[in-house]
């Protein structure tokens, strides 16, 4: 399970989706599934629109939650689009029912396309209000029997604070969830993170900006922080 932000599909820009940065990302997913790996994926809508932040501006939390939704959705699209033009056979399927444009949710469907090595873009978050997108990829990765969530960050690991903003942040090779827990690392939000602690589900978090990092790392190779029990 690759997870990535909305946010990693702006490029440059401050909004919306930048369309060599959506090529560089699918050319990252094509090198990866060529190794004969199953792919599926999680993108983010906070490059269109988040819902907490329309509920904070005074919209009802779940009609903002809802639209945050559809953005995943037309982040996912995107995604479609540039894989598909890499010759990479690419199913969206919605937690929500836009039949036209996209697959309804079926685990055994979406189970199958996997085994037919194509790329399945998980859209929509769970379906429900009140859910990110961290706890809709860690629910599906638990239901696809994925072997681990790849978290896509724009720094290279887990540190003990923000790298950004100091120069002596430490960054943690291995760790566990109680670990990061207790620190209060925030890999990803805490429901999401009590669901793969409770599933022993490994988090690999690691820099989307590198290229070849993703294939790098399933290779034994690259930086990356990886989570786990």
């Amino acid at each position: 399970m690759l997870k990535i932000s909305g946010e990693a599909l702006m490029g440059d820009q401050g909004y919306g989706l930048h369309p060599p940065t959506v090529r560089r990302i699918a050319e990252e997913v094509q090198s990866v599934q060529e190794m004969g790996v199953e792919i599926c994926m999680v993108i983010g809508g906070g490059n269109i629109f988040r819902g907490l932040q329309g509920s904070a501006q005074g919209m009802e939390r779940t009609t903002a939650d809802y639209m945050g939704m559809l953005a995943t959705v037309m982040n996912a699209l995107a995604m479609q689009a540039a894989l598909e033009a890499l010759q990479i056979h690419t199913r969206v399927i919605s937690a929500i029912r836009m039949d036209e444009v996209a697959e309804p949710y079926i685990r055994r469907r979406a189970v199958r396309h996997l085994e037919k090595k194509r790329v399945c873009i998980f859209a929509a978050g769970t379906g429900n209000p009140y859910f990110t997108t961290d706890t809709a990829a860690t629910l599906r990765a638990n239901e696809m029997s994925c072997e681990a969530i790849f978290m896509g960050k724009q720094v290279d690991g887990v540190y003990d604070k923000d790298p950004k903003k100091h120069a002596d942040a430490v960054r943690y090779d291995n760790i566990t969830y109680d670990e990061a827990l207790l620190k209060n690392l925030k890999v990803m939000d805490a429901s999401a993170f009590a669901l793969a602690r409770d599933n022993d589900l490994p988090i690999i978090v690691f820099a989307l900006d590198e290229p070849g990092g993703f294939k790098g790392i399933l290779a034994g190779e690259g930086t990356y922080t990886k989570v786990a029990g």
